[in-house]
Formats: C-alpha cells, structure tokens, sequence
C-alpha cells in the first residue's frame, strides 16, 4: 500500500504547507483533525459546505465511542451542552430485548444520547480554540477538485469561496468526505457492495399536535416508536426544543429520485398515514433522503491518500453505527499519522489502519444489512426469522454477540509476533488505578494522545527502562490495584488497544512492541 500511487498526474515535488489534509469536517474529519493537533501535527481541513449541517442525523454514541471521547477528556464537556435527547436504549433491528453491555466492562452502559450535529459543534469548537494551543479553523466553501501525490506528498486542487482556484501541498491527504467522496473517486478506489432497494427519508419536524406515544418520556426503547399504516412505515422520536426526528419510507419515496428535496407535503402525507389526525406538521426544518445501500471501499489507503469514516464505507444508519464507526476510524488513524509524520514510523504501521479497520467496517455492514431484514419483516418467513433471532438475543452468548458487534466494544485486532494473552489486541476497560497514592481512572492517563506503559503489581523494578529510548511518545505508571487487569505489566496505544501484555513482569518483547507501535527509537 505504501506505493505512492498517484490520483491523477504526478505533482511536482514542492516543500509541504501542511503535514496533513483532512477532506472534510464531519465527526470523522474533525475527531481526526483534533487527534493529529494533539500530537502537534500541523493540519488543515477542508469543507465544502459553508456551514455547518444543522439536521440531527444520528442521535447517539455508541458506549466504544464515548470511551474514546473519554480518554481525551472530550466526553464531559461534551455532555455539559444539555442534549434533552430520547435516551435510545441500545438494540438490535429494534427487537424487544435489551442489549446488555455487563460483560464488556464499560462506564458507558447504554448509548448517550448526543445529536451529530451538536457532536460536529463540539468539535469544530475545541478543534479552532487548539487542543495543543495550536488552533485550526475549518476551511469552508473549499470544493476539492484534484489530487496528484508523489513521493513525498500530496497536492489537493479545489475551488475556495467565490470560485477562486487554490491548492495545498501536505505529507498526507486523509478523504473523510462521506459516502459520494470526491476524494475515492479522483483515487478510482472501488468501492463494492449492494445497491439501495428502499428510499427512505429522515426529517427533523415540529409538530403542532404531538401524539402521546412520541412525547418524552413516553418511549423506553425504539423499537416501541415504530409504525406501520397505509402502505407507510415509520417512526417517531422527541429529540430537543419542540423537535422530533420523523423517518418514514412508502410507495411515495419509491417513485423519487435522492437529489429531490423532501417537501412538507410529502411528509405530512406519511404522518396522516401513520398517526391519523392525531399529529399535525407545523414545519420541516431539515430533511434528506438515503437508501439501504452497503458498498465498502477496497482499499483504506493509496500511497499517501487514506480514506475514513462514510468515505470509507456506507450501510443502512440503524444504531447511528456510521457516526461512530467513523470516529473509531478516526481515532485508529490519528495517532499512527502522527508517529509517521514525527517519528518517521513506515508503512507497517501506516498499513495497519487498512489491516485492522477493514475488518471491523465489513462486520458493520452485515450487522446493518441483516438488521434492515429483520425491521422490515413483513411476510411468515422473515417473522419467523425475527422471532428466533429475539430468541437467541435471549441467550447470555447470543446478547453479548450482538451488544458487542453493534456497541465496537468487542473490537480486537491481531498483534502479529506476540505470545497470546487474553487482553491483547483488545481495548483495556477503565479500570480504577491506584497511582502515586491516588485512585484515577485509566482513560484519563490517555488525555495527551501518547501510549501508555503501565507498570501493575508484579512488574520487575528495571521495566521501565526498555522503554527509555521512547520517553517523550509513552507514558510511564506504576499503579499499586491491577482492578482486575490480569498482567503484571501492559503496553497500551494510544487508541486504548492493548498491544504488549507481561504476565510475569519481565521485559520480553517490549522494546520490539515500542517499535512496531511507537516508531524507530
């Protein structure tokens, strides 16, 4: 992967304005931007729109990607915007039976209830007022319109407010640019999967009468909002402020094209279908139309080009999975970019962003895709098949599956070369450490983006040591509680995957560990 490939015509070696492009400033773009300002990577992000998207979209994280939050310190200020949001209970294809986090050891049991709009806000915010005293604004109104990289970097064409032609030289181009990327189609990357077979439409509507089943406080989970009447399905959900999110799919959807705005008669239309006289439809404030399509790009990078987040694969949006398999995208690639740009890491580690979130975006996929069949279960067959996978939901191995698939929590990725050891590959829980006298949590010894050495009771006294060579990228601790992290000694990435585990406390394969996952010494 780490071929140089070119997107158009080679470009002219030229002195880098930039260590890193981000194309694009949705959740994905902008947790990327803040991870790669962090480690003191001079970034520049572009966007098309001129303003931000205010529709809801999404309406929650899932509890991986709170954590991820977490370890920055993102999370609490982030909550402190009172969302007053429906608080979705986690769930597969809206089947009636809880999802239950227990075994995966989480603070986050359930999703947390936060728009994608208000998350975009958050992080334009922090990532403009520099979460390293190194502010970066979002470039709006810039279109790209090319790409031509070389050796040493790469050269993005757009069009800048007004319609004036301009260009950025960087190290590293990373397309975060949603589902009809600009960026994968100048790449020619292939981007596979199966067609849309249902429009669907997602609005945010104030209603001026609100049915009594889609007042706040009146769902518990949202299997309970869903409809279906006159040919139309659907559902109700209060989000803030008098708004409710209203997505609806019927014969009349069939029959427009995507690029056709969503008019205010066509969705009271599908509420009188729905809910009779009893809602009435004061104003649409935002609305798109999407499909049930599933495509997966091939390939995640292309010399110095990398795809994230819907740039890198689309699925049918049930569980916000999209939001938060972007950001885990996100979080995944921010610190290996870093240690490229700053530590001269090569391509093992660039290539082991593609190697490990591949994987992990076509099990979303199926998940999404086998869910959509599930919800739309309509004849004996598919009902039947529905009421054995709530059955097995049922089943403490059949919940902790699916809690798992939908939720990131059981994400896990291969650490080649290694001793096997229960905890590594996968991501570390919060656990309560006791450090210097004081209890912390361990995600907060993450905040600054570096790794971690974390040195348990049972680490040989000289441990630290192997690790000299890379002060200034690990972080050293001694806690006197392992709170139930079976090791005498762990190595953790900065993305809170556990990549070097010692059972006895010994050195063995640290400094190799450091260097895989860290950069040269």
């Amino acid at each position: 992967m780490g071929d140089g490939a070119t997107a158009g015509t080679t470009a002219r070696t030229a002195t880098a304005d930039t260590d890193v492009t981000v194309v694009g400033a949705g959740p994905t773009g902008l947790l990327l931007a803040t991870e790669l300002a962090l480690a003191g990577v001079r970034v520049t992000v572009l966007e098309r729109r001129t303003g931000r998207n205010g529709q809801s979209r999404a309406l929650g994280l899932q509890p991986r990607t709170a954590e991820i939050l977490r370890m920055r310190g993102l999370l609490v200020p982030l909550l402190a915007r009172d969302e007053g949001l429906f608080p979705t209970a986690l769930h597969f294809a809206g089947l009636p039976v809880p999802l239950d986090t227990t075994p995966w050891r989480t603070r986050h049991p359930g999703a947390v209830p936060v728009g994608q709009n208000r998350v975009e806000e958050f992080l334009e915010e922090f990532l403009e007022d520099g979460p390293a005293g190194n502010g970066v604004p979002v470039r709006r109104g810039c279109a790209l319109t090319g790409l031509a990289q070389d050796a040493e970097g790469v050269t993005a064409a757009f069009t800048g407010p007004g319609g004036r032609p301009g260009t950025v030289r960087s190290r590293w181009l990373v397309g975060c640019d949603g589902g009809r990327s600009t960026v994968r189609k100048l790449l020619g990357t292939p981007f596979p999967g199966t067609p849309g077979t249902v429009v669907m439409v997602a609005a945010d509507v104030v209603l001026s009468e609100v049915p009594s089943e889609a007042r706040p406080g009146a769902l518990r989970s949202v299997g309970e909002a869903a409809r279906a009447g006159g040919g139309v399905r659907g559902m109700m959900l209060p989000l803030r402020e008098g708004v409710h999110r209203f997505m609806f799919s019927g014969p009349a959807q069939q029959r427009r094209d995507r690029a056709e705005p969503v008019t205010a008669a066509e969705a009271a239309e599908a509420l009188a279908a729905l809910y009779g006289g009893r809602a009435g439809l004061k104003e649409v404030r935002h609305a798109t139309r999407f499909t049930d399509a599933s495509r997966q790009a091939e390939r995640y990078r292309t010399g110095r080009v990398l795809l994230a987040g819907d740039a890198a694969h689309i699925h049918l949006p049930t569980g916000g999975q999209g939001l938060n398999l972007g950001m885990q995208d996100a979080f995944n690639l921010g610190w290996k970019l870093a240690a490229a740009v700053r530590y001269g890491a090569g391509d093992d580690l660039l290539d082991s962003y593609h190697a490990e979130r591949h994987p992990v975006g076509a099990r979303v996929l199926r998940n999404t895709r086998a869910q959509g069949l599930l919800m739309a279960a309509r004849d004996g067959d598919a009902v039947a098949l529905r009421e054995i996978v709530t059955d097995l939901l049922r089943l403490p191995g059949g919940n902790r599956y699916a809690t798992g698939a939908v939720t990131g929590l059981d994400v896990s990725y291969p650490v080649p070369g290694s001793p096997p050891h229960p905890l590594l590959g996968a991501r570390v829980p919060d656990a309560d450490l006791v450090v210097d006298g004081r209890q912390t949590g361990l995600y907060g010894l993450l905040a600054d983006g570096r790794g971690l050495l974390l040195e348990l009771p049972g680490a040989a006294p000289g441990l630290g040591g192997a690790a000299g060579p890379w002060a200034g990228r690990v972080l050293r601790v001694r806690s006197a509680d392992a709170d139930g992290l079976d090791a005498a000694a762990l190595l953790v990435r900065p993305d809170g995957h556990v990549c070097w585990a010692s059972p006895d406390g010994g050195p063995d394969g640290l400094p190799a560990a450091l260097a895989r996952w860290s950069g040269p010494a």
